[in-house]
């Protein structure tokens, strides 16, 4: 028998048959999605549930299959994987915020008068600031402690350079660790004139000193982190490589993630000590959520600025001077064997083209040709041009950061010579290599805009627009490469590109819009990109006002 139906129920019954369109909790359309996928399609609109992307297409296709309480129009502004930065400190940066700020001295005056003011008004236990560039001064010259020792006799101060190789530290604080004239150790310098320490730290010897720094209370610990990650997340960042910490430090990021009092995506590099590598060998990779470990940070010698870049010729500035490695080869060899057999990755920074040159060597001899442990080499800032081949030989992950390179620019050739600088910051070079390269910042080295490390990948010129027409172009990134190497391929450097690093289905709803479009504005306003808006997980952690 047949079922009448009144005119006004039949249609209720259609309207319901042709919307019967899948639940999603947020729907982004009419916007330009740059997914990163592998043919690098560009998309109108994405659906997202539970965190996860469930389709990318037309607005129709989207619009008519699914259905949300949460539809953003994007208004025809781009949209991007959420930034992740190869190669960064979190945990340094967090503990930056609680130091007086260095950065932009224009002389060891101006360091001090910024250094007594913050002590002013922090007036209790160690004065710690960082950031200093000697370089950025007219006088080059490294600086003395006497100034220090005027305006701090009791209370000790620990100064560190911009890149953290090196660091100035006054008489209180070397008396507290027992720092003497004529002191020497493995890997680092106690830097002394007529006889007298200079407070000049360079390397090794800055832990010596470092390591009687009280560590801060619990609740200011955690505030400068979430403070930290509030200011990654206002410069797009959703994804970082932290590198270099210890077990307790992990532990504690660990937690805060898992009560939801951080959000960011942490790949943590283990620091280099024999604690770390034994429990990282033992338990194998970790993986908790948001937060993953699964290699070892080893450091093959100090920076450039400093002159502790281990170098195969002497310095340019420095006559009879080559810097040094920080610890003896065969250590590095004996990790390496050991890593060799297990899932861990070992990541050596290597900035000098000695430092390269053997660690490429070590690696060479245990990867031996094509394989996918992804081992890396972060910064391989100056390369001999007879060691690029090894890179790809050995599938050795050349890990960079394009904001050294336009830091450094003004004076690499002082220190290289105009024949070797030419193989320094080499970024197209190396990403022939292997056909990709993950990009990073190395904050607070540098500043934590990713969007300055686009720029200088893609323009390498400073954001004044300095040098005109980029500092060695011929190294240049393409806008598509620049943006892959910071989405895509630093998850593939983490062994994550599986669930992050492109919009597609199944990936983690992380991305970013933007008020201008990266690929298409004109390169000189790509520094003033404002980030309109920071998703993780499908959850909105930042919105511009």
């Amino acid at each position: 028998m047949l079922t009448r139906y009144s005119f006004p129920a039949l249609l209720l019954l259609l309207l319901a048959a042709c919307d019967r369109r899948e639940k999603a909790d947020l729907i982004v359309h009419h916007a330009r999605i740059y997914t990163m996928d592998s043919a690098n399609t560009v998309a109108a609109a994405m659906a997202i549930r539970n965190g996860e992307i469930l389709a990318v297409g037309t607005n129709e296709f989207i619009l008519e299959r699914y259905e949300a309480a949460d539809q953003q129009d994007a208004g025809g502004k781009a949209v991007y994987p959420g930034f992740n930065d190869a190669h960064a400190h979190f945990a340094g940066y967090a503990a930056s915020l609680r130091t007086v700020d260095l950065r932009g001295t224009k002389s060891w005056a101006e360091v001090l008068e910024r250094t007594k003011t913050f002590a002013a008004a922090n007036p209790s236990g160690w004065v710690l600031g960082g950031g200093w560039d000697q370089n950025d001064w007219d006088n080059k010259s490294f600086p003395d402690k006497a100034g220090l020792d005027s305006l701090f006799p009791n209370t000790p101060v620990l100064l560190r350079r911009i890149d953290g190789h090196a660091a100035m530290a006054n008489q209180a604080a070397l008396d507290a660790a027992g720092v003497q004239p004529g002191q020497s150790l493995a890997g680092g310098t106690f830097e002394t004139k007529n006889g007298r320490l200079t407070g000049l730290l360079v390397d090794n010897a800055i832990g010596r000193v470092s390591d009687k720094v009280p560590p801060p209370e619990l609740p200011a610990l955690i505030a400068s982190l979430r403070k930290a990650e509030a200011d990654l997340l206002a410069a797009g960042v959703t994804s970082l490589t932290d590198c270099g910490l210890s077990i307790p430090e992990m532990r504690l990021l660990d937690s805060l993630l898992q009560k939801d009092q951080l959000h960011l995506g942490l790949n943590i590099m283990l620091s280099d000590s024999e604690e770390n590598i034994s429990w990282l060998v033992k338990n194998g990779p970790y993986k908790n959520g948001r937060l993953q470990v699964r290699s070892v940070k080893f450091y093959g010698d100090g920076a450039l600025g400093s002159r502790g870049a281990c170098l195969l010729h002497d310095y340019s500035d420095k006559p009879g001077w080559k810097g040094f490695l920080l610890k003896d080869p065969a250590y590095f060899a004996k990790q390496a064997a050991l890593l060799a057999g297990t899932d861990i990755q070992m990541c050596t920074h290597a900035i000098g083209d000695s430092a390269n040159r053997e660690i490429l060597r070590i690696y060479a001899s245990v990867l031996k040709g094509e394989n996918d442990k992804r081992w890396r080499i972060e910064h391989a800032q100056v390369i001999d041009s007879a060691d690029f081949g090894r890179f790809g030989e050995n599938n050795i992950v050349p890990s960079v950061q394009p904001t050294h390179a336009t830091s450094d620019m003004y004076w690499a050739g002082d220190r290289l010579g105009a024949q070797r600088v030419k193989y320094a910051y080499a970024f197209r070079r190396l990403l022939d290599q292997n056909g990709w390269i993950p990009l990073g910042t190395d904050f607070p080295v540098e500043n934590i805009n990713p969007l300055y490390t686009f720029y200088a990948a893609v323009a390498r010129k400073d954001t004044s627009g300095y040098p005109k027409g980029g500092f060695q172009p011929e190294n240049a990134l393409s806008r598509e490469d620049a943006l892959r190497g910071m989405t895509i391929w630093p998850a593939r450097a983490a062994f994550e590109e599986d669930k992050k690093g492109s919009l597609e289905p199944g990936k983690t709803a992380d991305f970013v819009i933007t008020s201008d479009d990266l690929m298409t504005v004109p390169e000189e306003k790509i520094p003033a990109i404002q980030i309109l808006a920071a998703y993780i997980y499908g959850k909105a952690r930042y919105s511009l006002k």
